[in-house]
């Protein structure tokens, strides 16, 4: 005789079972990057240079990191963050990406999303690359073809899932992005979509967006540091574009959404955080060079107005979004990171005692501040001996002297010194074993 179920209860179930079909589901994951923005271009952080309204409203709705590190370049941090490695592990040559690497798009990949990447690629030039690292959609400048061949902005040469797009001096190349970025949302929306943005804005040329005056009069590709303002306004308008079509399509709870920048500001820029100017310190391993806002904003789990001020490193992203996405695999290569999923959700977690940064960029005449350093929030120690507080001397510019440091701050010297000497012979190691670039 079958056994009957009240109908409460039959309801009662469901629910329960809807419940867990919810909760079970990985969140989307939006991870955003800006090009060349130092930590002190946001009013959140401090700036009064710029206008970064939707910005500002996205950290004091999430949770606020004053102490993320990047690498001091574009290429060295796009392999950093990709991988989860110190660049000694497997950094090869500006411009590039070794494809022997695993990334954090071909583990979510692996794991059921959607994955799509859109704005600057910038790690070599072919067209397969993207898909085997693991994006099944792109839209992007500089993958085929070099910066001589067009830029970024006004007119822009982008190439989007293997055609290159019609070009047109009314196009603005932030905006194709954008839409691509908002369609590929759309689309995926029913399972769970990984959307790497890493931005073309604010990397000069500084040029007039369709938002300045001049665009209109036809004036698109003056470089003037005047712009920079009005590529800053930009970039958050954008920003709030991802962030309002989100919500949009009803998966704001489902999604966390990261935004930081890949290293420091242009040189050619000076902001003003109050009273103190700060001079752009893209390619210098100085906090001015690696210290980036960062950002994560994820309604109903992250709880708002969160401040973190301890240590986070790009190395930290992979770890992150392999736990966000409950992924066991792509651990076993050395993850340099760990994740900080514990803190977003607004769980207990042990400080970071130290972050490491080893950087031979390999471009130019940049080379000459290639180096290794490791560091507290407070302390830094490069490998050269130069030793700095940096809360007191936040531009590095006198290196104390070792034999009259306080026993607090020998004793930060003296481990910082262990994690360097470490690094290098892993490095050395490394490069016994033939890997390019480990010392």
């Amino acid at each position: 005789m079958p056994i009957r179920i009240p109908s409460r209860a039959c309801a009662f179930f469901l629910a329960i079972v809807i419940t867990m079909s919810v909760s079970a589901r990985q969140p989307n994951i939006v991870l955003i990057m800006a090009d060349d923005m130092g930590y002190e271009c946001l009013g959140v952080n401090g700036s009064t240079s710029y206008a970064t309204p939707r910005l500002d409203a996205l950290a004091a709705a999430g949770m606020r990191f004053t102490q993320g590190y990047s690498q001091p370049l574009c290429t060295p941090t796009r392999v950093k963050i990709m991988t989860g490695q110190y660049n000694f592990r497997n950094y090869r040559q500006f411009g590039t990406l070794d494809p022997a690497q695993k990334t954090f798009a071909q583990a979510l990949k692996s794991a059921g999303y959607a994955t799509a990447i859109a704005g600057k690629w910038q790690l070599g030039h072919d067209k397969s690359l993207p898909a085997h690292f693991g994006f099944d959609e792109y839209s992007l400048w500089q993958l085929t073809y070099e910066k001589k061949d067009g830029e970024r902005y006004a007119n822009p040469l982008i190439e989007q899932n293997g055609v290159a797009l019609p070009r047109n001096e009314a196009t603005y190349g932030p905006t194709v992005f954008a839409d691509f970025a908002c369609d590929f949302m759309t689309r995926n929306r029913e399972k769970p979509f990984l959307l790497y943005f890493p931005m073309a804005l604010v990397h000069n040329p500084f040029v007039p967006t369709p938002d300045s005056p001049e665009w209109e009069k036809g004036d698109r590709h003056k470089d003037d540091n005047k712009h920079f303002a009005d590529m800053m306004a930009y970039t958050d308008r954008v920003v709030g574009r991802v962030v309002d079509h989100v919500a949009a399509l009803g998966l704001a709870e489902d999604t966390i959404i990261f935004f930081t920048g890949d290293n420091g500001t242009n040189r050619k820029i000076t902001s003003m955080m109050g009273e103190r100017k700060i001079a752009g310190g893209k390619g210098m391993m100085t906090d001015a060079g690696t210290r980036v806002p960062l950002m994560a904003y994820w309604p109903g789990t992250i709880k708002q107005g969160g401040l973190h001020e301890g240590l986070v490193g790009f190395e930290d992203f992979f770890p992150t979004l392999l736990d966000l996405a409950g992924i066991e695999e792509y651990r076993e290569s050395p993850l340099d990171g760990r994740s900080i999923l514990p803190l977003l959700r607004g769980e207990s977690i042990d400080e970071k005692p130290w972050l490491y940064c080893h950087y031979d960029p390999r471009w130019g005449n940049i080379n000459q501040w290639r180096g290794r350093s490791a560091r507290t929030t407070q302390y830094k120690l490069f490998a050269d001996g130069r030793f700095y507080d940096v809360h007191d001397d936040p531009d590095e510019a006198h290196p104390m002297d070792k034999a009259s440091l306080s026993e607090a701050a020998r004793a930060v010297h003296d481990t910082l010194q262990v994690v360097l000497d470490d690094m290098e012979k892993q490095g050395s190691v490394m490069s016994a074993e033939g890997a390019p670039n480990a010392k």
